[in-house]
């Protein structure tokens, strides 16, 4: 026996007319190159959004066609993600911080047809035009009076398309399973894979991003989303905040910019924001160095990277902001679990060692681990298994794969390495490539850099396995010391006496200028392996 309920299909049409009908006086903020603080209601966003989708469609646009971006987080993006997904388009954000030879691979292989760029970008398009196959054209992302001079083919300004059109458009009754979206993997190893969303999966993450004990978003808050669009559609906050109504602050290309993060959130009166910790470690850098505070600001998500503590740290005891840490992927949409505000009756070490974990799975998707036989051990903090997830919102299936991503049983193996603890908390302990196997037990590399971030002077820290003659593996400790911070690396050493098991505690320290990061602003452990493939041990080298 079926229900009997309305048919109604999961769209992004949906958030939008929701958004547009009961919230149209809720405001758009936005750093662009051209307007440092531009500033529009949800009325005005939508319609141009309806003039962006007539416009593409007189360009020749078709139903399933990608749409590509390479934006910054601005009013101009936000539209572009609306008009493509909600006439039929798929929305294809690309990642401007990848190499140029990756951007190529995945314009061609996306199958893009027409590239929305902003301007800064132009430079980079015109070298690799050449390569681009599929591409019919070219939309920079600013007004006239900014268009560069460009030899891209076929290429227009954003403003005079939007124009020329109405400010109304038919919008199509889609199917939920209609493609909206398409974001590649940063192609750590082999080349990025693509992940194709569905206008169901992204709803139903909208849901999960906007539960109580997720982002929790009402309709009287002004949300920083510093994470990318460009990357993961930013975690879903340009979906989930119109859905409730809330105000937007984008930072524009300025993501990274410690002094407009503050003036953004002190302003605009932001009340939560999202990023990578380097973002943080930014912002809190300004304040400090500025002796200013955010008053708005009561929480930030944290994802990307472990967070570490001093951050958690100096955010609640200095500015009385609570930091969240939470998990998740490209092939996930991203959300996977989110760590919400710990009892205040924990005692101290208990509340900061549950906080320092990803936090427990967010309804909708569920999550288990399993040890090299493929057995589950058990969920008590401790045991260590690879971490498989499965869920409404996570990828079956790669763009143009014909296999499966999955297990033979149905689950999704993100490649991590983590504990479950009695309360259902997550601690990822490693990415299965970086996991240190020392005399056949595992050693968790983010604990210890965790550890490492809450001595004085450390800016930056990762462990990585180096190859040990009698323990096959032993964790080396790599650290960029803070401005003006004089760091000893033998104390910093024996300041994980007590803290962490003796066997654990990295065998060396040393002090480089600058960590590798990834496109997406993670530490690339991949590269520092390279960077470091001639260290070699203490007692091993040469007298």
């Amino acid at each position: 026996m079926l229900g009997m309920m309305m048919q109604s299909q999961l769209t992004l049409t949906e958030v939008m007319r929701h958004a547009n009908a009961n919230f149209p006086n809720s405001e758009i903020i936005s750093v662009t190159a051209d307007n440092p603080r531009h500033r529009y209601r949800y009325r005005e966003a939508f319609a141009r959004t309806a003039q962006l989708a007539n416009a593409l469609q007189k360009l020749g646009a078709e139903p399933g066609d990608r749409i590509a971006t390479l934006a910054w987080n601005d009013y101009r993006h936000f539209e572009l993600y609306y008009a493509t997904s909600c006439s039929g388009l798929v929305c294809h954000t690309i990642n401007p911080r990848l190499f140029p030879e990756q951007i190529a691979y995945i314009i061609n292989h996306a199958e893009d047809r027409w590239l929305f760029i902003d301007p800064m970008f132009v430079p980079l398009l015109e070298a690799l035009a050449d390569q681009l196959t599929t591409v019919k054209g070219y939309v920079v992302l600013t007004d006239s009076d900014h268009m560069p001079v460009t030899d891209l083919p076929n290429a227009h300004c954003y403003e005079e398309l939007l124009a020329l059109e109405p400010e109304n458009f038919d919008w199509p009754l889609l199917d939920e399973g209609t493609a909206a979206a398409l974001c590649y993997t940063s192609g750590t190893t082999g080349n990025p894979k693509g992940v194709l969303y569905s206008h169901r999966a992204m709803v139903l993450h909208t849901y999960g991003v906007l539960m109580p004990d997720v982002f929790a978003l009402q309709q009287d808050e002004a949300v920083l989303p510093v994470v990318p669009m460009f990357h993961v559609n930013a975690w879903a906050v340009p979906y989930a905040v119109p859905a409730v109504g809330a105000k937007l602050v984008f930072p524009g290309p300025k993501m990274g910019c410690g002094e407009t993060l503050s003036n953004l959130i002190r302003e605009e009166g932001v009340t939560i924001a999202a990023g990578v910790p380097t973002v943080w470690l930014a912002l809190l850098k300004h304040l400090r160095e500025h002796d200013q505070t955010v008053p708005s600001l009561n929480r930030v998500v944290v994802g990307g990277s472990a967070c570490p503590w001093s951050v958690m740290e100096e955010f609640e005891q200095k500015h009385g902001v609570y930091t969240h840490h939470a998990w998740g992927m490209t092939e996930m949409s991203p959300l996977g679990t989110y760590n919400a505000r710990v009892p205040a009756d924990l005692p101290a070490e208990e509340a900061r060692a549950r906080r320092l974990k990803q936090g427990r799975a967010a309804f909708g998707v569920e999550m288990r681990i399993v040890d090299e036989q493929g057995q589950p051990p058990p969920h008590d903090g401790q045991a260590f298994g690879a971490l498989q997830v499965r869920g409404p919102w996570i990828c079956e299936r790669y763009f143009k794969a014909e296999e499966s991503a999955l297990t033979s049983d149905g689950w999704f193996d993100t490649g991590d390495v983590a504990t479950i603890d009695p309360q259902g908390y997550l601690g990822i302990t490693d990415r299965t490539k970086d996991v240190i196997k020392s005399g056949g037990e595992w050693i968790s590399s983010i604990e210890l850099e965790n550890f490492a971030m809450t001595q004085e002077g450390i800016a930056e820290a990762a462990v990585i396995g180096v190859s040990h003659e009698r323990w096959a593996e032993r964790p080396l400790l790599v650290v960029v010391a803070a401005p003006g911070a004089a760091l000893d690396t033998r104390a910093i050493i024996r300041a994980f006496e007590g803290h962490v098991a003796k066997w654990w505690i990295p065998d060396d320290c040393i002090l480089v200028e600058e960590l590798p990061h990834t496109a997406t602003g993670k530490i690339s452990k991949k590269d520092l392996r390279q960077q470091l493939a001639e260290y070699r041990w203490p007692e091993e080298t040469p007298a």
